[in-house]
C-alpha cells in the first residue's frame, strides 16, 4: 500500500459490496522531500523554516494517509466479525439440521411402535367383542 498500490476488497459473493483503499507513494519524492543541501539548508532563519515547513507537511500527510489506513482498517474488521459471526450462525443451523439426538429418535420409534401395537390390540378386542354379541343373537 505504500508503494501506491491500489487495494479492491470485495465482501460479498455477489461483487456488489467492496471497499478500494488507494495506496501512497511515501517514498521521499512522495512526500515532498528532497535531499538537504550542505551550506544553504540550515544556513539562516528562512531556509530553515523552509525545511521546518517542508517537514510538517510531510509529517501532516503521514498523519491524514495513517488515519484513512486506520479507518479501512475498523470496516475490515468489522465485517471480518460479522462474517464470522454469520459463518457460526450458518454451521450452528447446519449441525441442527444434520445431526439429530439418537436416543431422543430411539425414543419416539419405540412410542410410535407402542402406539401401534395398542391400536392393533383394540381393533382386535372390537372385532371379539362384535363376534361375541353376534352369537349371542343367533
Amino acid at each position: 500500500m505504500l508503494g501506491g498500490d491500489t487495494l479492491k476488497l470485495t465482501f460479498n459473493e455477489t461483487g456488489k459490496s467492496t471497499l478500494n483503499i488507494t495506496g501512497v507513494d511515501f517514498g521521499s519524492a512522495g512526500l515532498g522531500l528532497s535531499s538537504l543541501t550542505s551550506g544553504t539548508d540550515f544556513l539562516d532563519n528562512t531556509a530553515t523554516n523552509k525545511v521546518l515547513t517542508t517537514l510538517n507537511t510531510a509529517s501532516a500527510s503521514l498523519r491524514a494517509q495513517a488515519s484513512a489506513f486506520g479507518s479501512n482498517l475498523s470496516i475490515v474488521q468489522t465485517r471480518q466479525d460479522f462474517s464470522k459471526q454469520l459463518i457460526n450462525v450458518l454451521q450452528t443451523g447446519a449441525s441442527n439440521l444434520t445431526l439429530a439426538d439418537t436416543n431422543e429418535e430411539a425414543a419416539n420409534s419405540q412410542a410410535l411402535s407402542t402406539r401401534q401395537s395398542i391400536a392393533v390390540s383394540a381393533l382386535s378386542l372390537a372385532n371379539q367383542s362384535q363376534q361375541g354379541v353376534l352369537q349371542l343373537l343367533r
